[in-house]
Parts: C-alpha cells; sequence; structure tokens
C-alpha cells in the first residue's frame, strides 16, 4: 500500500507530501507500538499532543506520519501530510489500508443507549439460523467464524484500525454480513469512519454520556450519524440500504428526517410501526409473543427466555432488520429461540441459593429502570438492587439512577463502579441524595457500602426466600478502574462468591 493511496481516501486533507513510500505495516496512533513500515498518526489530544512523539515514531518504525499541525511546525524525518482532523482521519485510513472491507460485507449497525448488545446478538442469531456468513463486533467480543476475541474493557466500538482489522478478517474467512454494535463515542470519535453501513438501528436514546457530548442534543447528533451516512455510503450490489427506527421513542421524528433518503421500518411495542407486538405473556419456559409486519402481513409467534418488554423492544428491533435484508421468518423465529444466553445481560447466577440471583449491565437510569421492573416478574418477593455510578462521568446520572432505585426496588445497596480518580465517598452522596428524594430512607430501605464485594454479600444476606437480588452496572465487563489503574473484577464471579459466603474484596482503595 502507497502512502499516497491512503491519503486518497480522506474525505479532508490539508497537505500532502512530495515523496511517496510504501506502507507495509498497520497504522497506530501510539508512538510506542508503531511497527516498521507502518503510518503514525499524530493528534492533539485532551491531555497530550502527540505531535511531540514524532520522532519516538520514527525511531521505531514509521515511514511516514498523518498529523494536524503545519508541516512547517513539525520536525519529521519522513514524509508528512496534514489533516484537520487526525481522529477523524484514522478510520478512513486504516479502511484504504485494509482495503476497505467493509464494501464486500453487508453490514449492519445497532445504536442507542441501552440493548445494542442485545440487539446486536439477536440480529446475530437470526442471520445464523438463516445459514448465512455473519460476524459480530459488540461489547462482548468480535466473532469471526469460530474464532471469539475480546473487544476491551470499557469500550464498546474498538479502536478504528481495530474495527478495520476485524472487518478484513472477516472477508478473508468467507463471512457476507456483519452486525456492529455501534455507540456514540464511536460515531463521534471516528472510530467507525470507513465503515459502509447497509441497516441502521436506533433502539433508543435516553439519558447517558451527557458528560462526554455536552448536552442531549450533541448525544442524539452523534447517535444520528449512523442514519445520515447511509445514503452517501457506498452501494453494494444486490443491497438495500435501510433505517429501522423505534416509533416508541421520543426521539423518532429526528432519525426519521435524518434518514429520509433511505427506505425505512418503524417498529413499535404500541402498534405504531410497520413491525408491531401484537401480543405478549410470560410463563414458566418464557415469554411467549406475537410480531407483525404490517407491510407484508408476516406473522412471527415465538418463545424467548428474555424477560421484560424492553427486551421485546429489542427483538422487534433485530426482527425488522432481518426482514430489511430479506430474511425468511421461519429464521427469524428460530433466531429469536435459538440466541444463547448473553454475558451480563440479565444473567442469572445459581448456587443453590433459596432466591434469585442476577448480574446485569443497566448502567443508566433507563436501563436500571427496565431491569427492576423486568425483574419484578419474576417474584411476588421483593427486589434487592446493588448498584453504583461511575466516576468521571456523568454527573446527573448518579441522582437520577439512585431516584429510580429507592422508587423501584425495595432495597438499594449503594456501591463501587469504576470511580476513577474520583471520590467514591462523594459519588455515593450524591447517590445517596437521589435516593432521598425517590423517597428512600437510609438505613431502611437504602445502603451505602463502598465495596462492592461487601456490598453483593450484604444484598445476599438481606435476601429472604423469593426474593431477587440484582447486580446491576457492571454486567459482563472484566474489570474495575480505582484511580487510573483497571483491577480485575468480574461481577458474576463476585456475586457467586457472595451466595457462596465468601465475597471477594473490591479493592484496598475502596473507598478512597
Amino acid at each position: 500500500m502507497r502512502l499516497s493511496s491512503l491519503l486518497d481516501a480522506l474525505p479532508d486533507l490539508l497537505s500532502r507530501p512530495d515523496q511517496d513510500v510504501a506502507i507495509s505495516a498497520p497504522i497506530s496512533e501510539d508512538s510506542r507500538t508503531v511497527q516498521g513500515g507502518g503510518l503514525f498518526v499524530a493528534r492533539r489530544g485532551l491531555n497530550a499532543d502527540s505531535h511531540d512523539l514524532i520522532a519516538e515514531a520514527v525511531a521505531n518504525g514509521a515511514v511516514a506520519v498523518v498529523g494536524e499541525r503545519p508541516p512547517d511546525q513539525v520536525v519529521c524525518s519522513v514524509p508528512y501530510a496534514q489533516v484537520p482532523n487526525a481522529q477523524q482521519a484514522l478510520g478512513y485510513l486504516a479502511a484504504a489500508y485494509y482495503g476497505f472491507p467493509a464494501q464486500q460485507l453487508t453490514v449492519i449497525g445497532v445504536t442507542g443507549t441501552d440493548g445494542k448488545t442485545t440487539t446486536t446478538s439477536l440480529i446475530y442469531s437470526i442471520l445464523r439460523a438463516a445459514d448465512e456468513r455473519a460476524g459480530v463486533i459488540s461489547t462482548v467480543s468480535a466473532v469471526i467464524g469460530d474464532e471469539e476475541m475480546p473487544t476491551g474493557l470499557h469500550v464498546t466500538t474498538p479502536t478504528a484500525p481495530e474495527v478495520q482489522m476485524y472487518l478484513r478478517r472477516m472477508v478473508e474467512a468467507g463471512l457476507t454480513r456483519c452486525v456492529i454494535e455501534t455507540t456514540s463515542h464511536g460515531l463521534a470519535q471516528g472510530r467507525v469512519n470507513g465503515v459502509d453501513y447497509d441497516v441502521a438501528v436506533l433502539t433508543n436514546v435516553t439519558h447517558e454520556h451527557l458528560d462526554f457530548h455536552g448536552s442531549f442534543e450533541n448525544y442524539r447528533a452523534a447517535k444520528g450519524l449512523l442514519f445520515s451516512r447511509l445514503a452517501e455510503s457506498y452501494l453494494k450490489e444486490g443491497v438495500t440500504k435501510c433505517a429501522v427506527i423505534n416509533l416508541d421513542d421520543p426521539s423518532a421524528a429526528y432519525f426519521l428526517e435524518i434518514s429520509e433518503g433511505v427506505p425505512q421500518i418503524t417498529y413499535s411495542t404500541n402498534g405504531y410501526g410497520q413491525v408491531n407486538l401484537l401480543n405478549w405473556r410470560s410463563a414458566p419456559d418464557g415469554v411467549h409473543a406475537t410480531l407483525l409486519d404490517s407491510a407484508d402481513g408476516i406473522s412471527i409467534t415465538f418463545k424467548t427466555p428474555l424477560i421484560g418488554l424492553y427486551n421485546l423492544q429489542n427483538i422487534l428491533a433485530a426482527a425488522a432488520a432481518a426482514l430489511a435484508l430479506g430474511i425468511p421468518p421461519e429464521a427469524i423465529k428460530r433466531g429469536i429461540e435459538q440466541l444463547p444466553p448473553i454475558a451480563g445481560r440479565m444473567e442469572r447466577i445459581d448456587e443453590g441459593q433459596n432466591f434469585t440471583a442476577i448480574v446485569d449491565f443497566a448502567h443508566t437510569p433507563n436501563a436500571l429502570e427496565k431491569a427492576l421492573q423486568a425483574a419484578r416478574t419474576l417474584t411476588d418477593g421483593r427486589i434487592i438492587a446493588v448498584f453504583g455510578s461511575a466516576g468521571l462521568r456523568d454527573v446527573e446520572k448518579r441522582r437520577l439512577m439512585a431516584e429510580v432505585g429507592a422508587q423501584l426496588a425495595d432495597l438499594c445497596v449503594l456501591t463501587a463502579e469504576d470511580p476513577r480518580t474520583e471520590s467514591l465517598d462523594a459519588i455515593l452522596q450524591m447517590m445517596a441524595e437521589g435516593a432521598l428524594r425517590g423517597g428512600g430512607v437510609e438505613g431502611k430501605t437504602f445502603f451505602r457500602v463502598p465495596d462492592r464485594g461487601a456490598a453483593l454479600a450484604f444484598a445476599c444476606q438481606l435476601a429472604q426466600p423469593g426474593d431477587v437480588v440484582i447486580a446491576c452496572g457492571k454486567g459482563h465487563e472484566q474489570s474495575m478502574c480505582f484511580g487510573t489503574v483497571e483491577y480485575d473484577w468480574d461481577d458474576r464471579e463476585a456475586l457467586r462468591a457472595a451466595l457462596r459466603g465468601t465475597p471477594l474484596k473490591t479493592l484496598p482503595t475502596a473507598n478512597a
């Protein structure tokens, strides 16, 4: 691959070097890991400016550099190109380096505040049930054929070079379709630039990530990029672009407007869409339901272990996406029913206890509300919820989540959840204020237990036969961040230990 060819893929280029070189190693924005023959991308970050690391990158083997500073303000001994935004350029460069793999796949993107992983997994299961050669990139992992690779700790959408590398491997493995869980961060930061999507799916847009986006409108607009770009993305033979939109969501009109250049399929649990939920009921063996595609008169009756109306909404989203791809109804039914358990999504933990124990990823006010409502359908006893709120993230969410917990759970245990460099005690104080606002009484209906392992143990000690203990916020994640360090942590293992009476201690610094 020639540097000139990579630069041709950029929508914005301010200066091009006179010299052309061969790029024989993956593109990197880390001066420490750039390989011999590689291209180094330098940019101005929040806390550092990697233009100052160009010499190190060159010493480690970089043969060219793309950055944001004008060439006359850079000391660089290899060809240098200037772009207005290196972070946004990275995805396009990586796509070109790997040969634009998304153009050789049908790509389905799923975005939304909650339900992305479940909906992504459902679509993947439906594609597999239809004997489609499909891959997936989700919060939990990237799956390429029989190979499964973890995709990160707290990052839903992998880095731009990783996304393109996964897509290239899918093409090389003979896959023809890919489902990508696509976050607002991934869209705003350009991690999926260079990915030509064919179907865009919206689950919902609720309060989340305002610390990063600054406002709800900016947050919604970031998700909207997945839809507004559909009409201008690479058109593949035999593939029709489509936007799949949740008509029950208050932001539905916004997404309908920005995607009006492509066909649209709407879905609704209230009967307002093209794909609607006709009826549903809970039974000991799962939830039984029927959905109807009113446009084509297709009715699908299915059974699912997924509980709660919000999961039926996710199923409608997945079914609508599958219908957009022309998947037969019988395969949609099989895919829904054959969906394997999703790690950390309403996952039951059984150590022989006489109450129900569940781990769920709910880490937003809306997701917590839906998880607690779903838990309520499982018991006539009490709901005991264990959750926290992350440091260096949306501050208002702390009070909102605790307020929701106080209103919908019988007992709440407020605890650590990635406090990072913030004071955990200060975070818990804000949560306590929210719980009080929701009608909670400290020491009676809600408690503060900073150490998460001790909090899970305390919840299990409170539980009586028939109750539900639900640990929310961490789900599948394999670490917890204190200070600037990611420490090993798995809520599922921690809850198992609590149920066995051998609770795990979170960290010595849990009260910092």
